[in-house]
């Protein structure tokens, strides 16, 4: 999953948790020491999302429409996809409307400022001032998000074709989307609930 969905998957009421979550691709393993346990933790839960999703056969369909043109990039481009409809449908899982999400979650970054990896540091400003997380929900948005990435890429990835493709199947990706996520939240739901548990046991036989 891409941004918006990490970061709406995290844990509302633990900010660092949800910052870990948004810091799960750009922070490596040898570098965990240098984060709060919290903070950890939220990266761990960035991965197990990501296994999650790269194993759902829902998913796998998504890809699979893609992959002829895009083929290994099939993964990158459905996170996106999959980003564009939970903005697009956000009032179905969350009374906090996106607007005051996503301030809120920029506000979050500003003040661990100090703590994000230089990566993200620079990205932040322009993630902000075009307001990435509310526009994904646009197709305008969408086409922006591809033409960065196809740009970035160190090989030729045809990603800035890749808004053709979302509105060629739009109605299939969007009824995958909305049959995949619910599992996605159960399954951190879960997940969760799992691991309150262990640190209760753990604390309990200390």
């Amino acid at each position: 999953m891409n941004y918006l969905a990490h970061l709406y998957l995290s844990r509302e009421d633990d900010k660092e948790v949800m910052l870990g979550n948004f810091l799960g691709d750009f922070v490596k393993r040898r570098d965990f020491s240098n984060y709060s346990e919290k903070i950890v933790e939220g990266i761990e839960l960035h991965h197990q999302i990501d296994r999650f999703t790269d194993q759902h056969h829902i998913v796998s369909r998504s890809k699979q429409r893609l992959r002829p043109s895009f083929r290994h990039y099939s993964s990158v481009i459905v996170d996106i996809f999959y980003d564009h409809f939970l903005a697009l449908h956000w009032h179905k899982f969350s009374d906090l409307p996106l607007q005051l999400f996503t301030d809120q979650v920029y506000q979050l970054m500003q003040d661990y400022f100090v703590l994000l990896p230089s990566r993200t540091q620079y990205m932040l400003p322009y993630m902000v001032k075009d307001n990435w997380l509310l526009n994904y929900s646009k197709m305008q948005g969408i086409e922006r998000v591809f033409d960065g990435m196809a740009r970035r890429s160190s090989f030729k990835s045809g990603m800035e074709k890749a808004p053709l493709a979302l509105q060629a199947g739009y109605r299939e990706y969007e009824k995958e989307f909305m049959e995949f996520f619910p599992h996605l939240i159960d399954f951190v739901r879960e997940n969760k609930v799992a691991g309150e548990s262990t640190v209760k046991n753990k604390q309990k036989s200390e």
